[in-house]
């Protein structure tokens, strides 16, 4: 496991605070969960099942960047204004996750400033992972020598 994972990432006081806003939800594979540019008001955490995470290539199909699976985060846009989605997401699999409510969860860590601060570190880890795997995804498909990592 990494330390982008709910179980690993979150201390089991902030993990317990974090899932009482959380809601039980099944997603059918092929449902977008999000678009690229739409209003981010909620996130994801995979119970089982897949979510492919995509990026739009003018001119080209979307690409898939990673496939997040049990225990992590789907969607980070809503911790950042203007709330956007910067990626799409669609379940690969039938999917079973926790959702929840962006507003609730910022609420959340604007009345416990440590809280806040877990749950910023976990995102940031999230954004600094998924950029990377970005980053070498679109080398491995569009630089003349790919990304030179043995994926």
């Amino acid at each position: 496991m990494t330390t982008t994972t709910l179980s690993t990432a979150l201390p089991a006081e902030h993990r317990e605070r974090l899932m009482r806003v959380a809601r039980e939800v099944s997603i059918v594979s092929g449902e977008r969960l999000f678009e690229e540019g739409r209003r981010a008001d909620r996130f994801w955490i995979v119970r089982t099942g897949t979510v492919v995470l995509d990026l739009h290539v003018p001119g080209r199909r979307a690409v898939t960047l990673e496939s997040p699976g049990h225990g992590e985060l789907v969607g980070w846009s809503w911790h950042f204004p203007p709330y956007r989605w910067q990626l799409g997401a669609e379940a690969l699999s039938p999917v079973r996750a926790w959702e929840f409510d962006a507003e609730a969860v910022r609420s959340l860590c604007a009345q416990d400033p440590d809280l806040g601060r877990v749950i910023a570190t976990w995102v940031g880890r999230v954004v600094a992972h998924r950029l990377h795997a970005s980053r070498v995804r679109l080398l491995d498909l569009y630089a003349p020598y790919g990304s030179g990592s043995p994926v």
